[in-house]
């Protein structure tokens, strides 16, 4: 798919209940990915087609790369989706330039059914006192190690919430006994949310409400403890860390060979296993297992001036809930929402990376802290903030303590 905004076709749908009271409805339909949801959100469309043949929507999709800026434009030019997804970054964003339809009403007379839905993950969706976000699915963070290599080298595999002296004990022995051609540990220190369970760990949280949570001393002992690694031989060189500190699960450094772990979401143990032949495995990050929480991968949400709020709302309980569309969208947006639908999906399961994705998350599900409320406005130039700042420090062009300056500096100043 090209990076331009990909126009699908219309698929027709309507029903008895809230959307078959308005007749002939026309939804427009946004979201961003890649061919493969492309493809399952057609399907999945299509299949409520069947089941309300009134309905009809104008799906349109893109590349994750510009849609939150294209999404705030079509909304701003009077050419809003209906219903599109959204994630953390910008839910609070959105809500706040009052772009979001408040879902509370139909949550709380079942039109849209989160019994089946962790509380945690529900309360992940709410700003203020509005539901404006529905979870997709959900994901939490994962530890990927490399379980081919510590087999070779004879090193036990990492485990769950291993504080981090003990897990920098553990990932030196990989970069001795491999005679530093394999780094132990990837350097996260540019990744927003191994800092954040690193402070949850330690009872503070990245956010207070719309202010920072931590102070630049925080971010000084973060960056320090990473270059303490980094001397050691204990990470890869700033260079090859630049490499994976966009995120893309194809250019980890577990799957390029230069780590023997990455610091990952869960979902994404799949496509990272298609790109290496080495066995993978997942555990918590390192830090108390409690850090952690349930995490919208992303969320359904509506347009406030929507001109048919029960028919989004009818096609969010139906994208939530019902089993024939949980197994046509599988675990690629990341785990089912609804737990009935992702035990079925479980048992059905026949790929062992997938099944071991969903047991980890559920296995962590038992063990998850307080969710925090969804980030504040400005999270995203938060995030870029940080990278900067890592890096900087990764690099030695500044030291830790002036490299936590800068980024605390900027993210207050992105919090305006």
């Amino acid at each position: 798919m090209t990076a331009a905004l990909l126009a699908l076709g219309g698929v027709t749908a309507c029903d008895q209940g809230g959307a078959g009271d308005q007749g002939e409805v026309r939804l427009k339909f946004f979201f961003w990915g890649g061919d493969k949801r492309i493809e399952l959100t057609q399907k999945v469309l299509d299949l409520y087609h069947q089941r309300h043949p009134e309905v009809s929507f104008d799906v349109a999709a893109q590349p994750n790369s510009g849609y939150f800026d294209k999404l705030a434009e079509r909304i701003d030019g009077g050419d809003a989706p209906d219903l599109f997804q959204i994630d953390d970054n910008y839910l609070t964003e959105f809500a706040q330039r009052d772009y979001l339809l408040d879902l509370g009403p139909f949550v709380a007379d079942d039109r849209i059914d989160l019994t089946q839905v962790s509380n945690g993950l529900v309360r992940y969706g709410r700003v203020g006192s509005a539901q404006v976000g529905v979870a997709a699915a959900e994901n939490t963070a994962a530890l990927v190690y490399d379980k081919t290599l510590l087999d070779r080298l004879g090193v036990a595999t990492p485990a769950n919430g291993m504080d981090y002296p003990r897990y920098l004990a553990w990932a030196a022995q990989i970069s001795e006994k491999s005679a530093g051609a394999v780094a132990g540990t990837m350097d996260p220190s540019a990744d927003y949310k191994a800092f954040w369970l690193w402070l949850r760990s330690q009872g503070k949280e990245f956010y207070a409400g719309s202010a920072l949570g931590f102070t630049d001393a925080d971010v000084t002992a973060w960056f320090t403890m990473w270059k303490d690694a980094r001397a050691d031989g204990i990470t890869p060189a700033a260079p090859v860390v630049h490499e994976a500190n966009a995120g893309d699960a194809t250019k980890q450094l577990v799957v390029t060979g230069q780590a023997a772990t990455s610091f990952m979401w869960s979902n994404q143990l799949p496509e990272m296993q298609q790109k290496t032949k080495n066995e993978l495995g997942i555990v918590a990050y390192p830090g108390g297992e409690s850090a952690a929480w349930a995490r919208a991968s992303m969320y359904w949400s509506g347009y406030r001036d929507t001109a048919h709020a029960d028919v989004v709302a009818d096609v969010i309980d139906f994208l939530v809930n019902d089993p024939e569309a949980a197994e046509i969208l599988g675990t690629e947006r990341g785990l089912a929402p609804n737990l009935q639908n992702r035990r079925a999906l479980e048992i059905s399961l026949t790929d062992p990376v997938m099944k071991a994705s969903i047991a980890y998350t559920n296995e962590m599900s038992t063990r998850y802290g307080k969710a925090p409320l969804p980030p504040p406005k400005g999270h995203g130039a938060i995030r870029a903030a940080l990278v900067k700042a890592a890096e900087a420090a990764q690099s030695e062009t500044l030291t830790p303590a002036l490299a936590a300056t800068q980024f605390v500096t900027e993210a207050n100043a992105a919090l305006g």
